[in-house]
């Protein structure tokens, strides 16, 4: 029987509940002010750590009313003032909650609140506005949609304790690009906040450092202002570097390294300054050990992978600093059968978390390997490190499996490591897998990482032609994206280097004329320079320059003359110029030159440029065409001669440049001999 009464039983306790939170609803529409006040408190009181309760209160409609009573002139300042804590409170709950308080205008009402005389009324709405703006879901676009606000917060920013926490805090959580940083900026963000970083209170110091680092991020102009700001006499990256003592708290020594780290990627700090070697970098390797909590461990690598990215020294230093390469390794095993955590509530988030550890080991990895061969043969070295990476390339997390190729990519620009360590695991499989649907971010890293393997002395060159992948890199070179432009034709042109005659041909069949003649227009100068690298591989030894050309060569002749004729860079020029010089080498194929009268011109031209480089890219053309030991050499040579190629020949051999002038007098043996 027992079980009968169970589901009438919950429907009444749920009516029950709801009648509750009505009844705390109606008591808001109450004639009398001083009723309507004690609602509010007991709602307030209700609500504190009960989220059934809130979301029956936001459900009934609870959150329009209590805007209304907060917004109006005759609503006592207690009352306005208590509508805001039950907001605040409300806002403390589920996601669902915040959208449910931004669908109803709870931002702009709370903002314009902030225009009332009252110090605790101000502060308890800051103090609803910042849980808002903390919160994912909200749009942080809303804090800057009136010009006003801004300037109207920078100046409340004096006015207490509170008012500083809160403000620092929801500038930090709404700064998030670039066209934030110069709002707040320009609105005097820096000598504003800069004083509260030695302010009494810690949670105003930290919140003012926080909003340093999101301004300083990837913005010269901050971080150039921030090195030479003083605060109480001192400077200010020397303020930061006393945060970053062991003495202070975890969280303000990785947000004050991550301060100085933002302000030296961005210019404004030189890699070889002392608080850059001997204070941030050490801090952030500090925050790598195994006694950090996992969100600590994470943030202090990909920092630290952020700092070094670009300098080869720091990378050196950061190597050989605390075992980091091997410290490193512990991130794959965590949290482990034996770990310390006794906290059952942190071993279910860590384990859930675990992901991103492997993600920021990858990421530093990645930076520590990216120009040193010493320490990619560390890396490749430490414990079943291939097999992480080849395991990380199949993971179910999008940002683990970027971390992972972006990893096997900076490994993979080490010769040695291409012989050994990525041919005895058979990388490329996995790479391949990973190239055949995956997001545009993964598809780049993965096939800049193909174009290492398809490098000649690569032994992985052989085993992924014979899989097929002349196809897949064919459809690259048509996605918009102008990178993946770049490595589908880059990798094809790797593969083209000293290639068999079949795979050449494989290589123009799929990819077609028309799409190799759209290439060699491509607006991507990137693009534009390996597709002439690629058809100068093509046309490499002289039975594959004459089978191309005589299938091909109209179209490539043609494309020659528009790449010659147009507004190109020298190097454009140069390489366009050295194809025409291969073509020049062929049997047959120096025909469709000899023939071209305007493409004799052109180079003629090209000879008696102000550049060395391409006078001497078409003098080697010149060569080519009339080199003696070839059939019709001498018909060639005379042709030339009456078109003048001679007299500028012998300009040439006066050239101050050595090479240039050898080059001359070598094409001028030929007429001697």
């Amino acid at each position: 029987m027992a079980c009968l009464l169970e589901a009438p039983l919950r429907i009444s306790v749920l009516s029950e509940v709801t009648a509750t939170s009505r009844h705390y609803v109606d008591r808001l529409f109450d004639p009398d002010p001083q009723k309507v006040l004690q609602g509010v408190i007991d709602m307030k009181n209700a609500v504190i750590g009960n989220n059934k309760q809130k979301a029956n209160l936001i459900v009934l409609g609870a959150v329009p009313r209590l805007l209304y009573l907060l917004q109006q002139s005759s609503s006592s300042l207690q009352l306005r003032t208590e509508c805001a804590v039950v907001l605040g409170s409300l806002a403390m709950g589920t996601e669902n909650n915040i959208k449910s308080l931004v669908d109803c205008h709870i931002i702009p009402t709370l903002l314009q609140g902030l225009l009332c005389p009252d110090l605790i009324f101000i502060e308890a709405c800051l103090r609803c506005l910042r849980t808002v703006f903390i919160s994912p879901v909200t749009p942080v676009q809303l804090l800057y949609t009136d010009p006003t606000v801004i300037p109207h917060l920078m100046s409340l920013l004096s006015s207490s304790q509170r008012t500083q926490e809160y403000i620092t805090q929801i500038f930090s959580h709404c700064c998030k690009t670039p066209e934030h940083q110069t709002v707040l900026f320009n609105h005097g963000a820096i000598q504003n906040i800069a004083p509260l970083l030695i302010s009494p209170s810690y949670k105003v110091r930290m919140q003012a450092l926080k909003c340093f680092s999101v301004l300083a991020y990837e913005n010269t102009l901050v971080s150039m202002t921030l090195v030479n700001v003083l605060v109480a006499g001192e400077q200010l990256t020397q303020v930061f570097v006393k945060m970053m003592q062991r003495d202070q708290p975890v969280e303000m020594q990785l947000t004050a390294a991550k301060c100085l780290t933002y302000m030296c990627r961005a210019g404004a700090i030189r890699t070889d300054d002392s608080c850059i070697v001997l204070k941030t970098l050490p801090c952030l390797v500090r925050m790598c050990s195994k006694e950090h909590l996992l969100e600590e461990r994470v943030e202090g690598a990909e920092t630290l992978a952020y700092l070094m990215e670009p300098d080869v020294e720091l990378q050196r230093i950061a190597s050989t600093t605390d075992h980091l390469v091997a410290m490193l390794a512990d991130y794959f095993k965590y949290p482990s059968s034996v770990s310390a955590i006794t906290d059952i509530k942190r071993l279910d988030h860590d384990l859930k978390h675990a992901h991103e550890l492997r993600q920021a080991a990858f990421k530093l990895y990645a930076s520590l390997g990216s120009n040193d061969e010493d320490i990619r043969k560390k890396i490749t070295e430490t414990e079943n490190m291939m097999d992480r990476i080849v395991s990380g390339l199949s993971e179910s997390s999008i940002k683990v499996r970027l971390a992972a190729v972006r990893c096997l990519h900076s490994l993979s620009r080490s010769v040695q490591q291409l012989r050994t360590s990525f041919h005895d695991h058979a990388v490329w499989k996995p790479l391949m897998k990973l190239l055949q649907n995956a997001p545009d971010e993964v598809l780049v890293m993965a096939s800049s990482t193909l174009c290492n393997l398809l490098l000649e002395f690569s032994p992985s060159k052989e085993p992924i032609l014979e899989s097929g992948v002349i196809e897949l890199l064919c459809s690259l070179t048509q996605s918009d994206s102008p990178a993946l432009r770049v490595n589908g034709i880059w990798a094809l042109m790797n593969m083209a280097f000293q290639a068999d005659q079949k795979v050449k041909v494989e290589i123009v069949r799929s990819l077609g004329t028309e799409q190799l003649f759209r290439l060699l227009s491509d607006p991507d100068t990137n693009v534009l320079m390996k597709t002439l690298g690629l058809l100068r591989n093509l046309l490499s030894t002289r039975p594959h320059i004459d089978q191309i050309m005589s299938s091909h060569g109209k179209q490539i002749m043609q494309a020659v003359t528009l790449i010659l004729e147009a507004e190109h860079s020298i190097e454009v020029k140069e390489q366009t110029l050295c194809i025409l010089a291969n073509i020049a080498d062929g049997n047959t194929a120096k025909e469709l030159i000899m023939t071209n009268d305007d493409m004799l011109q052109k180079i003629k031209y090209y000879m008696g440029h102000s550049n060395v480089k391409l006078q001497l890219a078409a003098t080697f053309c010149v060569s080519n065409l009339i080199w003696n030991e070839e059939d019709g050499s001498q018909d060639r040579q005379d042709k030339l001669r009456e078109v003048g190629f001679v007299d500028v020949l012998h300009k040439l051999t006066q050239s101050t440049d050595p090479n240039l002038s050898d080059r001359a007098k070598t094409a001028l043996q030929q007429y001697l001999a």
